[in-house]
């Protein structure tokens, strides 16, 4: 029988406000995983843990979905207490053992449990999972909304274990540190419940041993305590600890807790806990740890692979943890649900500051359409989102990467948040929350009361704003990568390389200003799915690495916005550079980080948040490349230093001369034969031999903004939901050239022309030099319609054979990885194809980012290479035609129409992702009844 979300609500408030914390035992060493495959709905195999939607079933709303797995139980846990552990069911769960009901669960992304003993038989045991998706915690939290799919199922790993009758219920730790922040407690409260049908005498022992095994602290057995048959005793101990290493990510040092419950001073279980010592306190409009104030880099981060959904591997997680830690971030939002527990292990071991967020997002906000309909301030409400902040809290409070506790996303403040806030503040008071509305002006600020203040999308003057408030303010998303302006993307990859300088400049601001703690880029992850039918969907291509976790151009400006070292000045000498350097490192002077100078040693002793000077040395001027290693094994930083441009190669010497009839004129230059369209003014030909090297042009280009995202109706911007493709794009039509004028001197044969344009009047002029050289020169007064251009430059056009790509640019920074669009130097080749989709349905891909391709060229060869010096296209017989520039113009090139299109730009920008705010957008012109001039430079070997 189908029941209404409503109706849900009303059958399950025994989720009761006074008492949310459910029991998660501490897991003993031996462990039966339950993963692999299981039977679904009685008849197919399906494999745990997963999405049922990623492996081709489908439940509706209200249906129930029903799992079943055989239970093994081992001899050796007879007269012991079985338990369940279940790390996440979306969205509901019904457990039930040999047709005995055990327990249920409404929460997806969290991990609950449940005690199957007395549903045991001893043999044959069947546990059974009835779960229902799009209940009423996934409409609260827009999980499948958000994944533009049916999030279903057993999402995270299973696993069953036995326990002594008399066992740890529950463990928290935490630690503080003396007013100087040398010494330190360690604080531990033990939860032993007494599952037995007899009163039981148990006591503690606690034992904390370093890193590599040493013993810390050892006091010996806590008294013992007799309780009672279905009872549970609380055990409250502290302990100092004497200068111990303090738990940063930059120095990510982790001791061993072993908790032992003893009967009789024996051991009857072992339970063992990282344990990272550090304090987390906010003090006035700054965070510390550990007695320091800290900046926030970070990124939000999804749970997505295309192929699994949101249930991912512990070696994906891991992965993610390396790519974001090795970018220079140290702070991940985990939106918009709690992370798995192999996440935060790996933030523990890595080094990265977490804000776990609960599941709840837009409760009141315009992108979930459920609350035109229902009431956000009902009552009836309360219980889950009070559910799932403890569910969050329970699962991550014994992690040290766990800073804050996030209470939801961008939802609006109401009262039922202020008990929400309450509830967290009493469950745990050792961290700090957030609330991801708006700490000033807006849509959603509605004056929560969260420790740290939060706002979204904030423009270049946000951390000047930010430094006013009396809390520290966290750009809890900001700068959001282009998304929804996919046919630009599709059309010219480079718009996201254009996105890492104004990165650099909106992190040095958030630096400067205290107040500002920091933020978490929009966002980390593409998130992407495909749905076996064969459809892709996802809201957006908004990652610095993909779904398959391959680095995109914007990784690179994420990691050199948040390199911990910054080069503030460099002076020049003859055999040194001077540098001035900023450390931004919260915690680790310079003199920990390896520093090499073309792999020679240096040693610098610059203290955390400090600046101060490097010597570097250098010979004879030449170029220095300098690297910055961190503690943790990655390159933090590097710079090449000395780069110059492209020395200019030695030119040939040829005759240059004209003829004419009365359709065009014709400049011989040397082995070169070009073909000017009286009529129209353009170059139609160039010639060497019986090879035509250019079929068009230059002829003077606007290529317009367009922010198409697909255009399928959607709510909130579901920007895989329709393929689309690539934009053409095309010179002004010219309609006639008014008048020519052609003349020969020793600069060589120069042609001018007065041209009308359909949108438009200009001037044009051709210098055929003896240098072989065409030198361009345009003015056109512009009054065509697309008044807001992406790019305007010339536009030449080859034959299709022109498919290698080399070029030298001044590039923002001064050392890429080779895989990168953006770097400064490269070779790239056409590898056009054809694409019946987004992307290659269903196939992980086997090359680098750079290599994708659809009809217009791989994602190199289409991509505009900004700032270029020099830039040339080639065809396999060696024919080349090279553009000289001063690094101002841009380069794009990409097949359209059987022929190659090179455009050669006066003028870039970011494209026109509508998140973007300054400085993303700075530089954006109007060219409504503009004159536009510009110039071109050719050189033929």
């Amino acid at each position: 029988m189908k029941k209404s979300l409503l109706t849900l609500i009303g059958a399950t408030l025994f989720l009761s406000a006074a008492a949310q914390t459910q029991r998660l035992s501490p897991r003993p060493q031996e462990v039966v995983s339950l993963n692999g495959e299981w039977s679904f709905q009685g008849q197919y195999p399906i494999h745990v843990p997963g999405e049922w939607t990623m492996q081709g079933f489908t439940i509706q709303e209200g249906e129930t979905a029903v799992y079943r797995h055989a239970l093994n139980i081992p001899a050796s846990w007879k007269g012991q207490r079985i338990k369940l552990r279940f790390d996440a069911v979306s969205s509901h769960a019904l457990v039930t053992v040999n047709g005995v009901k055990v327990g249920e669960h409404e929460g997806g992304f969290v991990p609950f449990e449940m005690d199957i003993t007395n549903a045991l038989r001893g043999a044959n045991d069947t546990l059974t999972v009835a779960v229902q998706a799009l209940t009423i915690s996934d409409y609260l939290a827009c999980t499948s909304q958000y994944a533009v799919h049916t999030v279903g199922g057993l999402l995270r790993k299973v696993t069953m274990f036995a326990l002594p009758p008399v066992n740890l219920a529950d463990i928290s730790i935490n630690t503080t540190f003396d007013a100087q922040y040398k010494n330190a407690t360690l604080h531990i409260s033990a939860a032993i419940g007494n599952e037995s049908t007899s009163p039981e005498n148990a006591s503690l022992r606690f034992t904390l041993t370093d890193a590599n095994g040493k013993t810390v602290l050892s006091p010996g057995n806590t008294p013992e305590t007799r309780i009672s048959p279905a009872d549970l005793f609380t055990k409250d101990v502290s302990f100092p600890v004497r200068a111990p290493q303090q738990w940063t990510p930059e120095h990510p040092y982790l001791y061993q807790l072993q908790v032992a419950l003893l009967k009789n001073g024996q051991p009857t279980e072992t339970a063992v806990y990282k344990v990272g010592f550090r304090q987390v306190q906010v003090k006035g409009n700054e965070l510390l740890v550990n007695g320091k104030p800290v900046k926030l880099r970070g990124v939000n981060k999804h749970d997505v692979h295309p192929l699994t959904g949101r249930s991912i591997t512990p070696a994906l997680t891991r992965e993610d943890a390396l790519l974001f830690r090795n970018a220079n971030c140290n702070y991940i939002r985990t939106s918009h649900y709690p992370p798995s527990e192999e996440f935060l292990e790996a933030a523990d071991e890595l080094g990265l500051f977490v804000e776990s967020e609960a599941a709840l997002t837009w409760i009141q906000h315009g992108a979930s359409p459920i609350w035109k309909l229902w009431n956000y301030k009902d009552e009836k409400f309360l219980p889950y989102m009070i559910q799932a902040n403890a569910d969050n809290i329970q699962a991550g409070k014994n992690h040290p990467s766990v800073i804050i506790w996030s209470l939801g996303n961008e939802s609006y403040w109401s009262p039922l948040w202020e008990k929400v806030l309450a509830f967290v503040k009493k469950t745990d008071p050792s961290r700090p929350t957030t609330f991801h509305d708006q700490c000033w002006g807006g849509f959603n600020n509605a004056h929560s009361k969260a420790d740290i203040a939060v706002y979204h999308y904030p423009g270049i003057n946000g951390p000047a704003h930010a430094a006013k408030s009396e809390r520290p303010v966290l750009f809890g998303e900001y700068a959001h990568l282009s998304c929804y302006n996919r046919r630009e993307l599709l059309t010219d990859p480079g718009i996201r390389s254009a996105y890492n300088a104004p990165l650099v400049t909106f992190y040095d601001s958030i630096y400067h200003y205290k107040g500002n703690l920091g933020g978490a880029i929009w966002s980390g992850i593409d998130d992407i799915f495909h749905l076996p039918g064969g459809e892709i969907v996802g809201y957006g291509p908004w990652g610095p690495i993909d779904a398959w976790r391959r680095p995109k151009p914007e990784y690179a400006g994420v990691k050199k916005a948040y390199s911990p070292v910054k080069v503030l000045g460099v002076k020049e000498h003859t055999d040194y550079l001077e540098l001035t350097l900023q450390n931004r490192y919260d915690f680790t002077s310079l003199k920990d980080v390896k520093i090499e100078a073309d792999g020679q040693p240096l040693s610098s002793a610059i203290a955390a948040g400090n600046t101060g000077i490097l010597r570097v040395p250098r010979k004879n001027n030449t170029p220095v490349h300098l690297t910055f290693t961190d503690p943790r094994g990655f390159v933090c930083a590097e710079e090449l230093f000395g780069q110059t441009a492209p020395a200019p190669v030695a030119r040939p010497t040829y005759a240059v001369s004209w003829t004419e009839n009365n359709g065009a004129y014709f400049v011989q230059q040397g082995p070169y034969h070009y073909t000017i369209s009286k009529t129209k003014g353009i170059i139609t030909s160039l010639r060497k031999a019986q090879d035509t090297l250019l079929r068009q042009g230059p002829v003077f280009c606007v290529v317009p903004t367009n922010s198409d995202d697909g255009g399928k109706p959607n709510v909130a911007g579901e920007t895989y939901q329709n393929n689309i493709y690539p934009l053409k794009n095309y010179p002004l039509y010219t309609i006639f050239a008014d008048q020519t004028h052609i003349s020969q001197s020793a600069a060589g044969v120069k042609i001018d022309v007065d041209v009308t344009y359909t949108s438009g009047k200009g001037k044009q002029s051709y210098l055929f030099t003896p240098a072989g050289e065409l030198i361009t020169e345009y003015e056109v007064a512009y009054n065509g319609e697309d008044t807001i251009p992406y790019q305007y430059g010339l536009l030449l056009q080859l034959p299709k054979r022109f498919e290698t790509l080399q070029w030298a640019r001044k590039g923002e920074f001064t050392v890429y990885d080779s895989s990168d669009i953006g770097r400064n130097n490269g070779v790239a080749h056409l590898e056009a194809k054809q694409l019946n989709g987004v992307e290659a349905f269903g196939v992980q891909p086997s090359a680098l980012w750079k290599d994708d391709a659809n009809e217009m060229g791989s994602n190199d060869f289409r991509s505009t290479k900004r700032f270029i010096y020099t830039a040339a296209l080639s065809d396999q017989s060696g024919n080349t035609l090279r553009v000289l520039s001063d690094s101002k113009q841009h380069s794009r090139s990409w097949l359209q129409d059987a022929a190659i299109q090179w455009l050669i730009a006066d003028y870039t920008n970011n494209g026109s992702e509508p998140f973007y705010g300054s400085p993303h957008s700075d530089g954006k012109v109007n060219i409504k009844n503009k004159t536009l001039k510009g110039k071109l430079t050719i050189s033929l070997p």
